[in-house]
This record gives C-alpha cells, structure tokens and sequence, in this order.
C-alpha cells in the first residue's frame, strides 16, 4: 500500500479502503477513483443511483449585514436573485479576467450565505475572498467563516436517488425543485443541508453531514438505496458523468487564465443593476466586442481519445487550440471533449483536429450536452 500520510482524509477514509476501492491522490486528499470500475459506476448512476463521497470540497460561510455584499462583490451570479432555499452556480472573478473558481451559493437567510469551493482551490478561495471581506471590515471566523474542516459531503446521484433518500426523512424532498435545499433531520441526524444540486445531469442531491455523523449516515444511505441497487461511485465516474453533460472542471476547463464569457459561462454573469462583481466591466467589454478564443465541445469522428493538453489543430496541422478535458463517454458510446479554439473554429459543425501521437485525428464540434438523456 502507498503511504497515504502526507495526504488528508475525509471521514469515510477507511470505509472506502474496507469496500476495496483503488485509491488515488486528488486535490491533497486520499480518494476512491473506482470501485468496481469507471463504466459500470457510471452506468449504475446514470440509470439508478450511486453515492460518492465528497467530503474534499469546501465551505464557507458569510454571516451578518455584510454578507450580501461579500458574496456579490465576489461572484459574478446575481445574488439578489436568490430566495431562502435557492442555490446558484457562479464563478469568482479574478480580478485580472481570469476565474478563481466555479462555486455553489445556497442562501440560508438575507444575512446568512453557504458557498461551496472546489477542493483544491480552498485555500486561494479563501484568501482571496477574506481580503475582500477585510476591506468591507467583516470579522475572519465571525462574519466569514472557513467551515472545511467541519463538514462531509455526500453526492447521491441517479433518477432514483430521491426516492431512495427519501426512506431517511420525513421532510418531503422527493418532489424538490433542482438547485434547492432544505435544512432537515435526515438519518436521524439534524441540521443536515440537502441540496437538490450534482454534477452528472442524472438527477440527486448532495448532502452535507457534521463529520463526527459521517459514517453513520453514509452506512444509512448504503442501506435505503439497497433496493434501488445503489453502489458506492469513484472520481473516475464523477468525471466521465460530469463531461458528458460538459459541466467545466476547475483546472481543466477554466482557470486563472480563462474567462467566463471565453469559457461560455456568460449565463451566469449578470450585469444587472447593483451587480457590481470584481471584473464586471472586463467581462461586460468581451461580451460586446466578443472573445478570440472559445471553449467548445467537441466529438471525435476519427479513432482515438482526446486527452487534457493535447494539441488541437486545423486540417493544414496549424495550432488551433488545446483540449482541455476528454474520454470515451460510456453513456454516449463516442470519444467525447472540450477545449479552447480560435473563435473561427468555434461554430457548431466546425471540422478540427486533435493530434494524437503525431497524427491529425478529425472531431466536429457539436451543442452540449453530449449526454440528452436515457432513449
């Protein structure tokens, strides 16, 4: 066994070892890639339900009359739109028109914001936004408070994970609305935040336990899914099921260096009145003269799998672009990925090349999702 120590665990460290997941670094954690294996996992929650534990993602918490304005100024999503019980996906603007990173927003109240960062953005997420919230004079772990440490996260994804879920509480969630959450007793436990939210186009909800409840009620949901077949789900599976619907991976997708309207997250930056984000007025003057580059999906018509980093290309061999995720799809049964091209080339129905060890390989660009849904 390769020695783990240097890397952190979520609560449900052991538990993955005991199911004989093959485990992988990610993110500075010790994390269960596959269980049985990518294909099978996938289809599992495509078609029913699986559980990934996602324990490794962040949470923040903004409190108090400032906290609106912390997290409006930080994204580039309209938080005014929001209600109690909604959640919105943002990113957060550098500053320098690039992303910090793509996060979830969940008001619990006016006055109270849950946020949601990638795993191995933490620590810069955090230092970037305590500056922000200095200058607006919160309180570090009064107003804005780092809670990373303190909560396990769940992903039950699949078209019968609500049903599933819904043996563990009395609260109705069953019929919930996509991107909401309520704050129930869930497995016995209170307090639980349930979140009709995901990242594989299947259908769920993410669940965030207090550690010291994170065995238990992952063994609870193991057993209300029984009959719906539910199976534990690797990383492996959360990234083919995630690119087939061409959900973008903080680090792959977008980055320090790309921004929202090059990425096509101009959906979720709005320059609305009182939506004074940091780069509102870089992103606001791309949208209007447009951007050289774009990030488009793409279908491989030739034979081989597209990788992160591979060179993209036209038919002369001239660098067009790189890819920036990729894999066979197993639901979509095609060599499937996403990468940034020349705005010329960025057309749906576009002909480019990806070069695979030194050969031209040809792919069309195509409208996402890749994924359309169980025929």
């Amino acid at each position: 066994m390769e020695n783990t120590d240097n890397l952190k665990k979520t609560a449900l460290n052991a538990m993955h070892y005991e199911m004989g997941a093959k485990m992988v670094p990610f993110a500075g954690f010790d994390m269960p890639v596959q269980f049985e294996g990518v294909n099978i996992e996938h289809e599992t929650v495509r078609k029913g339900v699986g559980v990934f534990d996602v324990s490794h993602m962040g949470e923040f918490r903004a409190k108090g009359p400032k906290a609106f304005d912390l997290v409006q100024r930080c994204t580039s999503n309209d938080i005014a739109s929001l209600y109690d019980g909604k959640v919105l996906y943002t990113t957060l603007p550098n500053g320098k028109g690039g992303i910090v990173d793509d996060m979830l927003v969940y008001r619990i109240s006016a006055e109270e914001y849950f946020m949601v960062p990638n795993a191995a953005n933490i620590d810069k997420d955090w230092a970037w936004m305590s500056e922000v919230a200095k200058e607006m004079g919160m309180e570090l772990g009064k107003e804005f408070m780092n809670e990373s440490n303190s909560w396990s996260q769940l992903a039950v994804q699949g078209p019968l994970a609500l049903k599933a879920m819904q043996k563990l509480t009395s609260a109705s969630v069953e019929d919930m609305e996509y991107y909401t959450f309520k704050i129930i007793e869930f497995a016995g436990v209170k307090d639980i935040i349930f979140s009709t939210t995901g990242y594989t186009g299947s259908g769920g909800c993410e669940i965030y336990i207090p550690n010291a409840e994170a065995v238990n009620v992952y063994k609870q949901v193991l057993e209300a899914g029984k009959e719906f077949g539910i199976k534990p789900i690797g990383l492996g599976a959360r990234d083919t099921l995630r690119l087939e619907m061409g959900f973008c991976l903080y680090g792959n997708d977008i980055c320090d260096t790309t921004s929202p309207m090059e990425a096509g997250l101009g959906w979720i930056t709005k320059f609305v009145d009182g939506n004074n984000f940091i780069d509102r007025e870089y992103n606001e003057k791309q949208k209007a003269e447009g951007v050289t580059r774009k990030l488009v999906a793409f279908e491989i018509t030739g034979k081989g799998i597209a990788r992160h980093e591979y060179e993209i290309c036209d038919a002369e061999g001239n660098h067009i672009g790189e890819v920036t995720s990729g894999t066979m799809g197993p639901s979509v049964k095609k060599a499937i990925g996403m990468g940034y091209v020349k705005k010329e080339f960025s057309k749906v129905g576009s002909e480019i090349f990806i070069k695979i060890r030194e050969k031209l390989i040809p792919a069309v660009v195509v409208r996402l999702p890749f994924y359309k849904g169980e025929n």
